[in-house]
Order: structure tokens, then sequence, then C-alpha cells
């Protein structure tokens, strides 16, 4: 089995790469690192290993790589493929897509048999969805037609913890023992072979949504809550059970949320807010809180993990007061070697905090929750 894999990044050799090489596909990596191309081409393997005390490795092999600019040679490679797979951040799947519709025209001008399943396995609600869409809009209408008999988008839901890297080998990559793949088992091609590792699940959207209000909200706390308190990693700032408590706080409050949305067990929701808080404390993966808070106007925008479940929360009559906080702290979040940090911070002098809340979270003047940030945000940047 051949899989194409978007992003060679450390999600991509981590996460993705490991399990479809556990699965017995080969993979040829798509980047744009000339430096990672370049050693992933000359080895044709690299080395895993966990963020735990007796640092246990294993060795990827079978794989090869282009670079993505290369636009003819990853068409071939599309052309001949049962699986692509993407980690680039959902930002950039619009880049991609252009090149993938390239590749899947091709297969249905030589009429190249078999399905084609693709998985954009990105943070985002339907990240598969978004990238089909994506692609079609680059697609004749006649392709259009025959691709939706032969290529099947297929959404999931992921989750590994990978922190910023310190090797002497360039490839190595060292990543949380937990993790979890679920793929939405509707989506697939008829006989299509299971990825060993992931879960298959008939209902995704309660998966996908337990886990972005659950693991990245939670992330993005510890991280906006140890920046402004001065740590300078995940597992430092849990540390301080004054914030581990406010991000106890968050969970529980997004806990509600999702128990009374999907029906969730609370229980057993419960217990697995205990699994993600005990995740954040791994001192083995010294997570730097400026690499989790990195990009918050993304993180601040309406469809993702803050103010998607605060205004959920508030429209089922659940009052979001600490996830408000975390809101404000993200608006507090001036580090300034990040770009969008600055152009916060720059938003926030030119027209005020009332004014850039709104146009960042999409929240406007007069709504309960800008007013509960606002108050955050007041109480936050009060003298001590």
């Amino acid at each position: 089995m051949r899989a194409v894999h978007f992003g060679a990044g450390n999600i991509g050799r981590g996460f993705i790469g490991l399990l479809l090489s556990r699965s017995g596909y080969t993979i040829c990596f798509v980047d744009v690192n000339d430096k990672v191309v370049s050693l992933l081409r000359q080895r044709g393997s690299y080395t895993v290993s966990l963020a735990t005390e007796s640092h246990e490795s294993v060795e990827v092999n079978g794989v090869s790589a282009i670079n993505g600019n290369e636009v003819a040679q990853v068409i071939q490679q599309i052309a001949s493929a049962d699986l692509i797979t993407t980690a680039v951040g959902v930002n950039l799947l619009g880049s991609i897509a252009d090149v993938i519709a390239r590749g899947i025209e091709h297969r249905i001008k030589n009429s190249l048999s078999g399905p084609l399943q693709v998985i954009a396995c990105e943070n985002a609600i339907h990240a598969s969805s978004l990238l089909k869409k994506q692609v079609y809009e680059r697609l004749s209408r006649e392709a259009c037609s025959k691709a939706d008999e032969a290529v099947f988008f297929t959404n999931t839901a992921v989750d590994r913890i990978v922190p910023i890297q310190s090797h002497d080998d360039p490839l190595e990559v060292t990543v949380e023992p937990f993790y979890e793949w679920l793929i939405d088992r509707r989506g697939m091609p008829p006989g299509a072979a299971q990825i060993q590792g992931a879960g298959y699940v008939d209902q995704l959207e309660s998966y996908i949504e337990r886990k972005l209000f659950t693991v990245n909200t939670g992330h993005c706390c510890a991280a906006y809550l140890g920046y402004l308190n001065g740590y300078a990693t995940i597992h430092e700032t849990m540390a301080d059970p004054a914030i581990s408590i406010q991000v106890r706080q968050v969970l529980e409050e997004t806990g509600s949320l999702l128990v009374k949305k999907h029906g969730l067990n609370l229980q057993e929701h419960t217990q697995y807010i205990q699994k993600i808080m005990s995740r954040f404390r791994n001192a083995y993966l010294s997570d730097g809180v400026v690499r989790v808070g990195r990009s918050p106007i993304r993180k601040l925008s309406p469809n993702d993990r803050l103010v998607r479940p605060a205004l959920q929360a508030f429209q089922l009559g659940i009052e979001p007061y600490h996830l408000s906080r975390v809101i404000a702290t993200a608006l507090l979040f001036d580090y300034s070697s990040d770009e969008e940090a600055v152009q916060i911070q720059a938003k926030i002098k030119a027209v005020g905090i009332h004014q850039a809340a709104a146009h960042f979270t999409g929240i406007p003047i007069g709504h309960p929750v800008h007013d509960l940030i606002i108050h955050h945000y007041e109480t936050l940047t009060q003298p001590i």
C-alpha cells in the first residue's frame, strides 16, 4: 500500500508516518524543507522516541520524500497512491489543494483503478471536508463527478503532543506516549484497509469537539497562564497549584458543554480530563509556553478552541466564566517574536481592548461573553 503524506514535520513523522508505517504503507513525504527532504531521501528512515524516563525509540523505515515544489513528481506519486494524509496546519490546506486536484485529474484522465482515500490530520473540525471543498474548486464539473465515485475525503480527529525538538539528528522526533487517531468510518472507501492503532467511529463530531475543547483548549490555557506568570514550559506551569486549578476549571466548563451537547458520560469524561491534565504535567515533554501559545489570532478565531466552546456554552445556558478568562489571557500574550501576538497588541493600543476583543473573537461589544472577557482583562491588568 502506498501513502503520500503532506508535511514532514514532527507530527507528520512522529505520529502519522509512524502509524502508517506500522500498518504496512510505504510513505512518500511531501515538504518544502530542503534539509528534511534531502535527509529522508538519503536515509529512507528516521527515529521516533518517546518522552518517557526510558526514552525508548523505534525506527520508521521504507520512506521517501519529494520537495513540494517538484509538482510533476508529486502528481505522479498521487496518481499511484492508495492514501493521502496531511499534517500541514489547517491554514495551509489551500496551498496543497491545487497539486492534489491535479493528481486526481491525472488519475481520472489515465483511468487509474482503485479508490483514493484522503485524510486531513489537522487540529480542526471536519478538516478533510474543508480540503475536499478546496480541491473541488480546482476541478472541472466532470472531474468532480468522477472524483465522487473514486476519491473519499475522510474526516478524522488526531491527538498527540509533540514538543519543540532538540536532537543532533534533524530527523529524530520525540513524542508523548499517548496518542489518539479516530477516523469516521462512514467516509472510508469500501474495503479499505484499516490503519493499525487508529480507531473507527460512526459519529465523529463529539470526539473532535471532546479533543478540541479539552486537549487544545486546556493546552493553550496552560500556555497563556504560564506566560503571564513567567513560566517557560507547560509542565512547570502545571506544577503551580493555582494555575492547575484554573486549567481544571476551564476543562470542567467545557466538559459541562460536551456532556450537555453530546450526551457524554460525565464520569467517563471526568476521567478523560484527569488523563489530559496528567499529560500536561509530563516533565519529559518540556514543551514551551510560547510554542503552545503561538498564533493567538488563529486560536482566538470564532471557530477555534476558545471562542467556539465559550459561545456554545453560553447558548446552552452555561456561563463561560473561566473560558472568558483564558480568552483574556490570550489577548495579553505579548510575545514579541510572534507576529500574531504583535498584531493583537498593536490593535489594542490603536482602538482599545473593547474593539480589539470584538475584532479578534467575533463576539460583538455588548454581548455577555464579551463583557466577561473585558472583566477578566481589566482584572488581570490592574496594578497589584
